[in-house]
């Protein structure tokens, strides 16, 4: 198992956990969101978060064709 495996099932079963508890999908998944950064932010610099963040940001779209990509 990958590590972006093992992150998949954790976000599944803390998902799980949240609905059980009668939390809504989104608020969790913003909430979840919310403790990743400010964990991530002790062990990486804020600038090198920043430009993850951003990225992922801007490839939000699936549906999106990039110059880079070959048909």
């Amino acid at each position: 198992m990958s590590v972006y495996e093992w992150a998949r099932q954790e976000l599944r079963d803390s998902l799980e956990s949240a609905h059980e508890a009668g939390f809504e999908q989104g608020l969790s998944l913003r909430a979840l969101l919310s403790a990743v950064v400010q964990q991530s932010k002790a062990v990486r610099s804020v600038e090198d978060l920043a430009d993850e963040l951003q990225f992922l940001a801007e490839n939000l779209d699936d549906g999106q064709d990039y110059g880079f990509m070959r048909p």
